[in-house]
């Protein structure tokens, strides 16, 4: 009867820890799943700021090109091509703040831009910082032994959010 119920209670607190485990888990999913939703949606805005920039009056034909097709490219990326076209307007917009006499020109729209860019980076580390503690607790023994993580892919960290933007 006591070994019953030693076994009993020890099967239950099992299964509390694995269900509690599994509850951690799901949380830190939606953190990563949360945290770039936020980062994307700041990118968007910083996309759009970049067209605003490519139809100032001072804008030359061939910038507004460039920096046109970035902002785009940036926007309706894919997921397999969005590093590449994150960091081509990343690029484009700190070729034109140091080449060019416009922030002292329109200093509003370009207050915006460092604005829009320091929340980006903010958005970029808190992402970096839950895909990273997600990963981790995923390669725990006892998450892979119960397969705790169940069908969710495995969150991954994006090559443009190492740039410095």
């Amino acid at each position: 009867m006591k070994t019953s119920f030693v076994l009993l209670v020890t099967l239950l607190l099992v299964a509390w820890y694995l269900s509690f485990s599994a509850t951690r888990l799901d949380r830190l999913h939606h953190r990563v799943e949360t945290s770039w939703a936020n980062l994307d949606a700041t990118l968007q805005r910083r996309a759009a700021i970049a067209l605003e920039i490519a139809h100032l009056p001072e804008i030359d034909p061939a910038t507004n090109l460039i920096l046109t097709g970035a902002a785009y490219g940036a926007r309706e990326a894919q997921i397999f091509e969005r590093s590449d076209q994150e960091s081509g307007l990343s690029g484009t917009l700190q070729l034109l703040l140091r080449e060019s006499d416009l922030p002292e020109l329109h200093p509003e729209i370009f207050t915006k831009l460092e604005d829009v860019t320091e929340r980006v980076r903010v958005a970029v580390a808190l992402h970096v910082e839950a895909v990273s503690a997600t990963k981790s607790l995923r390669e725990k023994l006892v998450f892979r032994v119960f397969r705790l993580a169940g069908t969710a892919p495995l969150p991954v960290k994006f090559a443009f959010e190492d740039d410095v933007l």
